[in-house]
């Protein structure tokens, strides 16, 4: 009897796990150049819950970050929003944001931006100090954002 119990939990943790796996949504956009055959996806759908990847803020035609940490910011949440929305919901879905600046004098600057893409309350979120990031920029995003229920 108790094997018996062992085997049909072990079962239904299984397909627990196999339909979790198969209620994925991977969010890709179209990638340009050298960034073309990075190997992760923007964000990744499971079930209600949206777990978005790192995002830089960079200027479509050079590839890069702008100078300004202003354009920067505006651009790196562009691209979180774009992703929030490319998997179905809102910017008032995340719930937790984390920050990564490689200088902590931009804190103001970011939170100006930051404050114009939600409405009422903010997620939670970390701002953490970074010695280099990717492509010489000052910002990488990521977070969580859950679906509401209707």
């Amino acid at each position: 009897m108790r094997l018996r119990k062992i085997v049909v939990s072990i079962l239904f943790l299984v397909l627990c796990v196999a339909a979790g796996a198969a209620d994925r949504k991977f969010i890709v956009k179209p990638r340009s150049g050298d960034r073309n055959g990075l190997p992760f996806s923007e964000g990744v759908l499971v079930g209600n819950t949206l777990y978005i990847s790192g995002h830089v803020g960079l200027d479509a035609k050079t590839n890069m970050p702008p100078a300004s940490p202003e354009d920067e910011a505006r651009l790196v949440m562009d691209a979180i929003k774009q992703t929030v929305e490319s998997a179905g919901l809102s910017m008032d879905d995340v719930v937790s944001m984390q920050v990564f600046c490689t200088d902590l004098k931009f804190y103001d600057t970011f939170n100006t931006v930051y404050k114009a893409y939600f409405h009422g309350d903010y997620p939670a979120r970390a701002f953490v100090g970074a010695a280099n990031l990717l492509r010489g920029g000052k910002y990488e995003v990521m977070g969580i954002a859950v679906k509401r229920s209707q």
